[in-house]
């Protein structure tokens, strides 16, 4: 028998998985940004309708998420992070795709996101199709109270 490894497998998730999504938020999330939610303010998204949660799991262990949400037309990327070792694998790609499509797939016309200024991941937000369409100042607040500007971004689904 054979075992493929290093397939990325995505499955739904659910109020279950929130201490798994905090575990990989203290390690994806510096805590000098501010930027990571608590497994609390997780847990109370569940409670809200239209909200749903991926799970990207390789090589047996859970390696990202993305934490989503829709209203009427509109949805939302809350959340999207990757282990850092696992980082660099596409794992991040094939999450962000797979909120598209599901976004596309439950009606809405826009997915918007935002990420703090000079993350990393602005690069894939970019590649996948979205565009800056706005600016938060000081919106996160680190641990040593240091602020940072948040980037929201818009992509179309139609």
């Amino acid at each position: 028998m054979s075992t493929a490894l290093n397939i990325t497998r995505l499955r739904a998730g659910g109020i279950g998985d929130v201490s798994t999504v905090a575990a990989i938020m203290a390690e994806a999330f510096d805590p000098r940004f501010g930027e990571a939610w608590t497994a609390a303010q997780c847990m109370g998204m569940f409670s809200l309708p239209g909200v749903w949660l991926t799970l990207a799991e390789r090589d047996a262990t859970v390696a990202g998420f993305a934490l989503s949400r829709i209203a009427a037309d509109e949805s939302e990327l809350l959340l999207l992070a990757t282990l850092p070792r696992m980082r660099r694998m596409g794992i991040g790609g094939i999450l962000l795709r797979s909120v598209i499509a599901e976004a596309r797939s439950r009606g809405a016309s826009n997915l918007h996101l935002e990420v703090r200024a000079g993350n990393d991941a602005e690069h894939l937000y970019r590649t996948e199709g979205f565009s800056k369409i706005g600016e938060r100042r000081n919106y996160y607040r680190g641990k040593t109270g240091e602020s940072f500007d948040a980037q929201t971004f818009s992509r179309s689904l139609i």
